[in-house]
């Protein structure tokens, strides 16, 4: 993964609208595993639409910074079902 926030936005703006599954940190030794679509990216967050019959809700939005401090790590699926 990119080593900057402006190039892990930069890499994230080439995935919208691209699968994913998402591990984050959920605090106490939890980790929460989700799978959805990259909806957007803003200046200092970006969104994922989850699934809704996994999830109890529509979307959650992280930050770049918890991409860098691998709080967070993604993995986009390509169209074939494989993690890319």
């Amino acid at each position: 993964m990119p080593k900057t926030l402006a190039e892990i936005k930069q890499a994230l703006d080439c995935q919208i609208g691209k699968r994913l599954t998402l591990k984050a940190n959920g605090g106490r030794r939890k980790t929460i595993k989700r799978t959805g679509v990259l909806a957007e990216t803003y200046p200092a967050v970006f969104i994922v639409e989850l699934d809704q019959e996994e999830n109890a809700f529509e979307r959650v939005s992280y930050s770049y910074a918890d991409v860098l401090t691998e709080t967070v790590e993604l993995t986009f699926v390509d169209d074939m079902g494989k993690m890319a």
